[in-house]
């Protein structure tokens, strides 16, 4: 295996990883902004109140996306599996 063949899946992994990571990471970062907001605005400074709603918007996320998800990774894998069978 060349070493341009190990940097396109290389590639190819960072790119399913940032593919799958990115949508949950962005919503949950956009929660906590607005909480972050509120708990400023009140005066309101409980750690439990940021983690339950990323929590509930994260795993609301999962199960809407997660077919999605499941399907980016597969193509990688079959990426993958087929470049194997090129190297013999």
């Amino acid at each position: 295996m060349s070493i341009s063949q190990v940097m396109q899946v290389m590639q190819a992994a960072s790119g399913a990883a940032i593919k799958i990571a990115l949508p949950l990471l962005l919503l949950s970062l956009t929660v906590g902004l607005i909480i972050a907001v509120f708990q400023a605005a009140t005066q309101i400074h409980e750690q439990t109140l940021t983690f339950v709603p990323k929590l509930l918007v994260t795993a609301l996320m999962l199960i809407v996306l997660g077919s999605w998800m499941l399907e980016v990774m597969s193509d990688f894998t079959h990426y993958v599996f087929d470049l194997m069978l090129t190297l013999y």
